[in-house]
């Protein structure tokens, strides 16, 4: 599967190659929710097809439309979903995301792909990663305050101990003694020459570190989240000195994912250590947010707020979570005119503004409605 903020992160999704399918799916975990999934998959895979039909001929449809149509049929697939799903198609790309948060349906063909819905997800505050570590392997787990999911690793990122050290893995070197006492009915004993468990030692720091390199250029880097360590209390120590990665934080969960009874146990944990964090953040960025108002340097205005992205003015977007304005925002002079969202060339405006300010090189921060500091469903925090 995908790996969506690293695609994100990595420009893929900016342009493509017309034209550009995107589909979203609210999905479900679960038996007998999730059989519907499928069906309604293939519902909006044929309102792609009557768009294409009004400008291209069937043959390049059938090939636009061929892995939409494998997936539809895959069994295995839907029977292990998540809460949401983006589906994106061009010529010579087809890139699928399963999405720890419900999404609304929407089948779009257009000249570049619709990725609001996962910038949404992209900028909410309460994302992390945890990372499973032992001496032999390494699972990695994507989170948020509702869910936590295990994640197969990309390419690049060593799974064992003997994917990662390969032929430089230190083999130990046993001899069998026979000393008094050992015959039949006695097991022999086994020693270690060359120090068995100083080698030992160093090649599983050799492994935490081609570890640390690994999820902190696949992982920490592209998404910027917050890295939790889940390991014995013995290792903690030892990953964390050695560890470049600025986004792992200093609390660690005491035990290995794989000695804990569910996934479930495992979120609640990484939780209790991101919850605090989470709602300082917010604290931190609603207090940012006041003083800036009060020097000048903030609104929470939408027509005010519009100006500033296009002019490239704001340095930090707080957008209201599940928050809608209906409306057009003209990108070259922040005008804004609201209108009905059921209208075909109507969008969200927090949206626009939100897409607008990233390229624009602002952060954009997604906030739960309890947190947000205006009533408007928008705060921005000017740089001049």
């Amino acid at each position: 599967m995908n790996a969506f903020y690293k695609d994100y992160a990595a420009g893929l999704l900016d342009n493509c190659d017309p034209p550009c399918l995107s589909l979203y799916l609210p999905t479900h975990r679960y038996h007998p929710d999730n059989q519907q999934d499928p069906i309604r998959f293939g519902n909006l895979v044929k309102a792609l097809e009557k768009s294409l039909l009004q400008q291209f001929p069937k043959d390049e449809i059938r090939s636009l439309l061929e892995p939409f149509l494998a997936l539809a049929d895959d069994g295995n697939f839907w029977n292990h979903t998540l809460d949401g799903l983006a589906v994106l198609r061009a010529r010579g790309m087809f890139r699928v995301y399963k999405l720890q948060r419900p999404v609304a349906e929407l089948a779009v063909v257009a000249d570049s792909f619709h990725t609001k819905p996962l910038m949404r997800i992209l900028q909410s505050a309460d994302r992390y990663h945890v990372l499973g570590l032992n001496r032999k392997e390494l699972k990695l787990f994507e989170g948020n305050r509702d869910a936590l999911d295990e994640i197969e690793p990309v390419e690049g990122v060593p799974r064992t101990i003997n994917e990662a050290l390969g032929e430089e893995l230190t083999e130990p070197h046993q001899t069998v003694a026979s000393y008094g006492g050992v015959g039949a009915g006695h097991s022999p004993m086994y020693h270690g020459h060359g120090g068995r468990e100083s080698e030992r030692d160093i090649d599983v720091k050799r492994f935490f570190r081609a570890v640390d390199r690994a999820v902190l250029e696949h992982y920490s880097q592209p998404s910027s989240l917050p890295l939790i360590l889940a390991a014995l209390p013995e290792h903690h120590h030892m990953f964390h000195d050695i560890s470049h990665n600025p986004f792992l934080i200093h609390e660690s969960i005491d035990i290995h994912p794989d000695a804990l009874s569910s996934i479930e146990e495992l979120r609640l944990r990484a939780w209790q250590l991101m919850e605090p964090r989470y709602l300082a953040r917010l604290a931190a960025l609603a207090e940012e947010f006041g003083n800036a108002r009060s020097k000048g340097l903030g609104d929470d205005e939408l027509a005010q707020v519009a100006k500033a992205v296009v002019d490239g003015r704001v340095a930090t977007l707080l957008i209201e979570a599940r928050r809608e304005i209906p409306g057009r925002l003209n990108a070259a002079t922040g005008d804004i005119e609201l209108d009905n969202l059921a209208h075909p060339e109507v969008d969200d405006l927090l949206d626009d503004l939100g897409m607008l300010a990233l390229k624009m090189g602002g952060q954009v921060i997604i906030v739960p409605t309890e947190r947000m500091p205006t009533k408007t469903g928008i705060a921005a925090i000017y740089r001049y």
